[in-house]
């Protein structure tokens, strides 16, 4: 990788007014990620603090039910604030007050990435602002509830599909205004370079425990593994020290909507092509005049019309696959695991779900999938419930 490029996606396509700041931290994070104090108090964070290591957790009844590959659960559901998006959060948040940042602000669709931020910014006594569509504040409102009771500001985005999308521009808008005191703690792989390198990095964790626990649960890799993939933070977190090992099958599942023949869907590499947007190039749902579509998908946090630009490499090398999966679908598995394994994953996650259902009894039965469980779904279960017909009040 040349600065900031993944083949030829990726880059720094922002104005002259941000330039200066993201070269701040361009800096500051290639300056102190690799000195000891900054990774000891990650790590101390990190283990102590959101939970880490998450447990990878075979699946004996799915596995037995499905009939086909041994199935395993990388529990990052289980870490504090429940879901990986703290482990990018903890490390960004360290970096602002290296850079002596007393604020954070960020963008959220499914309201985890807020809740992290919100948290850590509680944890380290900064003020924070959050962003969120205003479509998606109704679909979250337990996440909006949690971000404002840990004490940040929480600030409707009326514009645009008021989605994720939105919410991300609203919050380069802020950053732009208030970069002297402030940091921009992305939730994704996305934007403009560091931030695609710099959260891959936080989000490492995944892979890097995941390959250690299924060589001393199995004494050996496995042969697929999958996560959902909207901006893609959770997935090139699971994916990426298995990179290097090519006999190790690496699949995104992107949240198709109500189908990719439609407008209604966010399925980006399944749908999209390459464009410019949000500071970077990558593969993006867009028209024929490269104008940025509305997505859709029933999941918030995959509910974005662009794809990390690591992801686009990886997709154009072949390195690995992606699969556009249903609303219905992932419906059908967040009910699945729910009553199959006793564990109700996030509507994002469920998508990885889905396609596992649909990939493992295709495998044999000495073969290992692995399958990114990204987050929990207690924040989905009002918004399910609605999507079957039934209005829960509490």
């Amino acid at each position: 990788m040349s600065k900031g490029r993944f083949g030829m996606h990726g880059g720094q396509y922002i104005p002259e007014i941000l330039m200066e700041a993201v070269h701040e931290l361009e800096d500051a994070y290639f300056t102190l990620k690799d000195e000891p104090e900054f990774q000891a108090d990650l790590q101390n964070l990190l283990n102590n603090y959101a939970g880490r290591p998450s447990p990878l957790y075979y699946a004996e009844k799915m596995t037995r039910d499905l009939g086909g590959a041994k199935i395993y659960l990388k529990r990052e559901d289980l870490n504090h604030t429940g879901s990986h998006k703290i482990n990018n959060v903890l490390g960004q948040a360290l970096l602002a007050r290296g850079m002596g940042k007393r604020r954070l602000i960020a963008e959220t669709g499914a309201g985890q990435h807020g809740v992290a931020t919100a948290t850590a910014a509680a944890l380290m006594d900064m003020e924070c602002e959050i962003f969120m569509g205003a479509e998606d504040m109704k679909r979250q409102a337990l996440n909006v509830y949690r971000m404002r009771l840990l004490g940040a500001k929480v600030t409707a985005v009326e514009s645009g599909t008021a989605s994720l999308k939105d919410a991300v521009n609203y919050a380069l808008g802020e950053w732009v205004r208030t970069i002297s005191d402030t940091h921009y703690v992305i939730g994704s792989v996305v934007g403009p370079h560091p931030f695609p390198v710099m959260v891959r990095d936080f989000q490492a964790v995944i892979s890097a425990e995941t390959k250690k626990q299924i060589l001393e649960a199995e004494g050996r890799l496995p042969d697929a593994v999958l996560a959902c993939v909207g901006g893609g933070s959770n997935c090139i977190g699971a994916f990426y020290h298995f990179i290097s090992e090519p006999q190790v099958r690496l699949i995104g599942c992107e949240g198709a909507g109500k189908g990719t023949d439609r407008f209604d869907t966010a399925a980006t590499i399944t749908t999209g092509s390459p464009g410019i947007f949000h500071g970077m190039k990558t593969y993006f749902c867009q028209d024929e005049f490269g104008q940025i579509a509305p997505v859709y998908s029933i999941a918030a946090g995959l509910d974005y019309p662009g794809v990390g630009p690591e992801h686009a490499y990886l997709y154009e090398t072949k390195r690995a696959e992606y699969v556009a999966v249903t609303d219905e679908q992932a419906v059908e598995a967040f009910e699945y695991l729910s009553v199959t394994e006793g564990i109700i994953p996030a509507i994002e996650s469920s998508h990885a779900v889905a396609y596992a259902r649909l990939l493992a009894p295709r495998m044999q039965k000495d073969e290992i999938m692995v399958v990114n469980l990204s987050g929990r779904g207690d924040k989905d279960c009002a918004a399910i419930a609605r999507y079957r017909g039934e209005d829960l009040v509490e």
